[in-house]
């Protein structure tokens, strides 16, 4: 993945590869001795069931390793995303 600065993340809408509109970007977490990026933490959408999401009062958290580009949007694996390792669909 090419490099992109964190100004040019900020409020970036974030959707799923399947095309479902996920929420916008809040905040990442990083790993300051490593720095690697652990999660986004996404706002999410009003019509997003975000019962199969790992959430943080209100926002979700997604492991950066779901992470399939960042172009106009950040688009995430759904199955990452939500978690599963499988790729199957449930």
């Amino acid at each position: 993945m090419a490099n992109v600065f964190a100004k040019n993340l900020s409020s970036k809408q974030v959707m799923a590869t399947d095309g479902t509109e996920i929420g916008v970007l809040f905040n990442i977490v990083m790993d300051v001795k490593t720095g690697d990026l652990i999660n986004l933490i996404v706002k999410p959408d009003m019509s997003l069931d975000t019962s199969k999401y790992q959430t943080d009062d209100q926002y979700i958290l997604l492991p950066f390793e779901s992470v399939r580009a960042i172009k106009d949007y950040i688009v995430v694996d759904k199955n990452l995303a939500r978690g599963l390792k499988d790729k199957t669909v449930l």
